[in-house]
């Protein structure tokens, strides 16, 4: 009797953890975010949610949501409750050392792995905004982001 109450009692918890675990508040729409290419454990993933703005993409103040994760190798996955559906933007750094910053190297190259929605091409750059636009529909919307490290 008492393992059929835990049970129960654990099978009541279970929904409330799962939305304490996403960032946001909980809505009809959530979004996961699976980050592979994952060097190392260590420090933590900066995931950082963008609206549908091309002026708020990587500005500062311009983020509607960051989760700053353990880091899991090779794949460290979060999740966000969105407001909507609708287009959203992601960049994503790992975070290495754990400082919460991105760290640069001498000449500015990035120091620390990156990557974004769409995984666009960074050969020349920061890519356009329309490059890393994704559609979050209704329900749950998963999204895949491949790190990139220069050193």
């Amino acid at each position: 009797m008492a393992a059929a109450a835990l049970a129960c009692g654990l099978g009541l918890a279970t929904p409330a953890l799962a939305a304490a675990a996403c960032t946001g508040e909980p809505s009809a729409t959530k979004l996961t975010v699976q980050v592979s290419g994952v060097r190392s454990p260590a420090g933590l993933m900066a995931v950082t949610l963008y609206p549908d703005d091309a002026k708020r993409f990587l500005a500062p103040k311009g983020k509607l949501l960051r989760e700053r994760a353990p880091t899991k190798a090779p794949v460290t996955t979060v999740c966000f409750w969105l407001p909507k559906p609708g287009q959203y933007a992601i960049a994503v750094y790992h975070d290495e050392n754990g400082d919460r910053d991105f760290n640069r190297t001498i000449i500015g190259l990035p120091a620390e792995g990156f990557g974004f929605s769409n995984n666009p091409s960074t050969k020349t750059g920061l890519p356009a905004f329309k490059s890393v636009r994704f559609e979050a529909g209704p329900g749950e919307t998963t999204t895949r982001i491949t790190l990139r490290y220069l050193r």
